[in-house]
């Protein structure tokens, strides 16, 4: 089926963010908070694809150099299977690539993840979804877990980094201030930023990460995880939690990177992983 003229490709602005609400999907958290934070951001490149001036679809880019995220590509569902999807996400690829990204990411649905395919993006991994079915048991929490300060700045971005092989300083930045920190031999070995979306946990050892879960979902009802964390899923299925949804594929388009997802036992959400 041909997609419907007239049809256009624009940047989408805050003064488009009230239009957009019959693309909100059931289940996601709220697009108007993601679309307001895209506009406001020079990293982010929100796009509109309006047909007969109505927004029909929407995308984003998310660009840290030579990676980046491709995030809340919507049809709206009267506007399914006519190629649109398609066509939000070569726009913004051709846009990533003449900036001199290598390494474009993405997170897809079932839906998605065949119209992902086609374009040129491969599957790397899964990630699993849990929501707490019984009571969390009570936790004693560890005195190594400490409240986020500026000393602790350089090595937080540099564990990301190792576990991420991106550099996304520019967003972490603004959401540590209500961060925790696990500390082994004064050195920072895990992180937990509630405030940046799902509240991401990232630790080089099992010992931190199991610590800031414990801190995490003492409060926490759902959970995200990469499907080779087994040490954290096997944590959530020990206290209470049971598996709530399909899995959702980590895809990747053009140059491989050194993602740890063993080291990611809460993951950003579904536009940044």
């Amino acid at each position: 089926m041909q997609i419907l003229n007239p049809v256009q490709i624009e940047k989408l602005t805050f003064s488009d963010i009230g239009r957009t609400a019959h693309l909100q999907q059931e289940g996601w958290s709220s697009l108007k908070e993601h679309l307001e934070f895209y506009t406001s951001h020079d990293y982010c490149f929100p796009i509109k694809l309006t047909i007969d001036d109505q927004i029909a679809a929407t995308g984003t880019a998310i660009f840290f150099g030579k990676t980046a995220w491709l995030a809340h590509i919507i049809v709206d569902e009267k506007h399914r299977r006519k190629g649109i999807g398609q066509k939000i996400v070569e726009h913004l690829l051709n846009d990533l690539l003449a900036k001199g990204t290598e390494t474009i990411l993405l997170i897809a649905t079932a839906l998605g993840e065949p119209v992902y395919a086609k374009v040129g993006f491969k599957k790397v991994a899964d990630y699993r979804f849990f929501k707490r079915e019984n009571a969390f048991p009570q936790q004693k929490l560890s005195g190594n877990i400490r409240p986020y300060t500026n000393a602790y700045f350089s090595d937080v971005i540099q564990l990301d980094a190792f576990v991420a092989a991106e550099h996304r300083e520019r967003i972490l930045n603004s959401f540590l201030a209500n961060a925790s920190v696990y500390l082994e031999k004064n050195r920072v070995s895990g992180f937990y930023i509630p405030d940046l979306n799902e509240g991401p946990i990232f630790a080089n050892t099992h010992e931190a990460g199991i610590e800031l879960m414990r801190l995490k979902y003492t409060t926490i009802e759902k959970a995200t995880i990469p499907a080779d964390n087994n040490f954290g899923i096997k944590f959530l299925q020990q206290n209470g939690f049971v598996e709530a949804r399909e899995n959702a594929a980590r895809m990747i388009f053009g140059k491989e990177i050194a993602w740890k997802p063993e080291m990611v036992y809460s993951r950003i959400g579904g536009n940044l992983g």
